[in-house]
């Protein structure tokens, strides 16, 4: 769906009012594909004036119970999208759309879901700060990890029984190890 400025809506209301051009020869003038935006931009304007133009704020939100209102009104009426919107001061008609598929699809809990993605809560963002292996992990991820940890866990009391056995013997075997390993260069 195109974006058009408030500009450029005002312009063709004001056009379609003059009477010259009729909506269909306006879309086509101007290069849309449909005449419908105009339509509902010469209603809107009659209704509100040029403020009804003007795009609103993204954070204006409406309650559920309002929301149920307005799909009620249509149905107990029969007005339009269209009619139903002016009838409730609202200058986006299609929302009622998006409200009354969302209400056919889940109920009125489904009008409650807010728009768009949810802010980011204070668990989110400690868990972005915090390491990889600390992060979220597949189901196979996190049986590795804890394959590596039983692995290691069997050679630690390995070498535990080993050194309980035998300590000194144990010790000296690790010295030589130690010292072995200590006298390679650095590279």
């Amino acid at each position: 769906m195109a974006k058009y400025s408030e500009r450029f809506k005002l312009m063709v209301v004001r056009e379609y009012q003059e009477g010259h051009f009729g909506y269909d020869s306006l879309a086509s003038k101007h290069g849309m594909s449909s005449s419908s935006p105009i339509k509902r931009w010469v209603k809107v304007y009659e209704k509100f004036g040029a403020e009804g133009l003007m795009r609103k704020k993204h954070n204006e939100t409406y309650s559920t119970h309002f929301k149920l209102d307005v799909l009620r009104y249509m149905e107990r009426t029969g007005s339009s999208e269209m009619e139903t919107a002016l009838q409730f001061g609202l200058t986006i008609p299609p929302m009622i759309a998006s409200w009354k598929k969302a209400y056919l699809e889940g109920g009125a809990e489904a009008l409650d879901k807010p728009k768009g993605r949810p802010p980011m809560s204070e668990k989110s963002k400690n868990r972005k700060n915090k390491p990889t292996e600390e992060r979220e992990m597949t189901y196979e991820q996190k049986l590795e990890r804890e394959n590596e940890h039983l692995r290691l866990e069997v050679e630690y009391l390995k070498k535990l029984r080993a050194f309980q056995m035998d300590p000194e013997g144990y010790l000296e075997k690790h010295k030589q190890r130690y010292h072995s390993n200590s006298k390679k260069p650095s590279s």
